[in-house]
């Protein structure tokens, strides 16, 4: 196996000097923060729950190393090239530049942040840890506008002659293996301030900040020859990455539902967020994503969670993706004089963890609109060619378990919830007469286990599927969930298997609808 390559974690924003020099204190720029909180339960109840953070985790699960000695950067310097282990986590400390605190000892003089010159640095910095660990790529791990931050130096400063030189860069796609994301604003930031939030705002992000997250803004500083200033062209759209500049698919954005947790500016932005970053403008089109009912940052933050790790190792380090799609999906004819809306929600989870790892829900503004995606997925027959639901990846039962040997170390096990609810619209307004909040019109769960059948057979990895409605008794006690193994058909894709949806429920979602789970390497 190749060796894992180095990681980078890039902050989000500081705010203005103030809130600069109080974030550079911070010896890992809150990768080592942790949480003890945990909302659990229908109600969101508070419970204590020890998250020891990313960095700790990556390091015990995964054997990362963490080299300071004083200063990461100037050990890196010392060392000589390759002599570093690839397998170690970097904090690129942007910010120390524009510190006050430092006296002399990093800079002269504070600087003004500028992202740009930040996306420098870091280009100088990945190139530095590539240099010295013998790595061809790096993984880059982003707060927030760190997101944005790490976008500026592969789409735009990797595409840019160095000054200092003339000479070219190496493309960013030649530096970064894989981009995930907490809670960045790849779409951008729009506020609806008034009251005291102008002076929240200010407080924030200084008289200019926020303008580092307006789409003008954002198309200068990740578009290649563009200036400040500049007009983005008709149909640009901040939150898409050139097909040339990196792969979409190698980069993963979690998103936050939970607005409330996170204070005064949810009121600014609205619930349909974390509290900062709307959720339609916290992914990057094309790319993989996880919906998490954690805010921004803070004490339930997206960092600092359980949820947002998982999803953190196993983008980073998973061998197989699996993708679950609705096929088939046919709704019901509309009735004359109303429309009905039709949602679902998903609730994606994996034996032995604690938290949701994934999860779309009304409560949460994020259901899945299936009309619009019935619309957009349509095929000549009527039915789609498929709805996404869900992308998860897997890690190695054997890693997760340490090496221990049962049936957990065989088998890990996967389950999707699904509950199809509709409402009823009249002359452009929710008709509730007939409606019965939080009742659905479905609801199953399809529990999947993927590994080996026993010990001594080498039949390689196999998968098992059954809705939680036809399985009698206790699913702890049937493992694997099904007596025989589903059968995978091989196409352009990778290895799928089709589960047809249960027959209580395809008067409302088709006749013909089925769920596919479509299985391929990712590395």
């Amino acid at each position: 196996m190749a060796e894992r390559p180095p990681i980078i974690y890039l902050r989000g924003y500081a705010g203005p000097p103030s809130g600069v020099d109080k974030q550079v204190d911070d010896p890992f720029y809150g990768l080592n923060s942790g949480a003890t909180h945990i909302r659990v339960g229908g109600e969101g109840t508070p419970r204590f729950y020890q998250f020891e953070g990313p960095l700790l985790r990556l390091m015990s699960d995964e054997g990362y190393q963490l080299l300071v000695r004083g200063d990461q950067h100037a050990h890196l310097q010392s060392q000589a090239d390759g002599a570093v282990a690839p397998k170690s986590i970097w904090v690129h400390r942007f910010y120390d530049y524009a510190a006050s605190t430092f006296g002399t000892s990093v800079t002269t003089v504070p600087e003004e942040f500028d992202l740009e010159k930040a996306a420098e640095r870091l280009y100088d910095f990945v190139q530095l840890v590539r240099r010295k660990t013998g790595a061809p790529k790096v993984h880059l791990v982003a707060h927030s506008m760190g997101g944005l931050l790490a976008r500026c130096m592969i789409q735009k400063v990797s595409h840019t002659a160095d000054p200092r030189t003339g000479e070219p860069r190496r493309p960013g796609s030649e530096l970064v293996d894989k981009l995930f994301t907490y809670g960045t604003p790849h779409g951008g930031i729009a506020f609806d301030l008034g009251g005291g939030l102008v002076d929240w705002a200010m407080e924030t992000f200084g008289p200019n900040g926020s303008d580092i997250f307006a789409p003008e803004r954002m198309y200068a500083y990740l578009t290649p020859g563009a200036s400040n200033g500049d007009d983005p062209p008709p149909g640009w759209r901040p939150n898409e990455i050139p097909a040339g500049a990196f792969d979409a698919r190698r980069v993963f954005c979690v998103v936050g539902t939970n607005a409330a947790d996170y204070g005064l500016v949810e009121k600014a932005v609205g619930p349909q967020s974390d509290g900062l970053v709307h959720i339609d403008n916290a992914y990057v089109r094309n790319a993989h994503r996880a919906f998490v009912h954690r805010s921004h940052s803070g004490r339930y933050g997206l960092v600092n969670s359980e949820e947002g790790y998982q999803n953190l190792r196993r983008f980073l380090f998973g061998n197989y993706q699996v993708r679950a799609d609705i096929r088939g999906l046919d709704l019901p004819e509309q009735p004359s004089g109303e429309s009905r809306v039709w949602q679902a929600e998903v609730r994606l989870a994996v034996r032995g963890l604690p938290t949701v790892m994934h999860e779309q829900r009304a409560a949460h503004y994020c259901p899945i609109q299936l009309n619009q995606e019935a619309a957009q997925h349509g095929s000549a027959e009527g039915n789609t060619g498929g709805v996404p639901l869900t992308t998860a990846f897997l890690l190695d039962p054997v890693n997760v378990r340490g090496g221990r040997e049962d049936r957990l170390t065989l088998r890990s096990r996967y389950t999707l919830v699904l509950r199809v609810f509709h409402l009823v619209e009249k002359s452009g307004r929710f008709f509730w007469e007939d409606h019965l909040e939080q009742v659905p019109d479905w609801e199953d769960t399809l529990i999947v286990d993927v590994g080996r059948r026993s010990l001594y057979e080498e039949t390689g990895s196999q998968a098992w599927a059954a809705w939680n409605s036809g399985v009698p008794g206790s699913i702890d006690d049937t493992d694997p969930i099904a007596a025989e193994p589903c059968r995978m058909v091989e196409d352009g894709e990778g290895l799928h298997t089709e589960i047809p949806m249960p027959e209580v429920v395809r008067p409302i979602l088709g006749s013909e609808s089925r769920l596919r789970l479509t299985v391929s390497r990712f590395s």
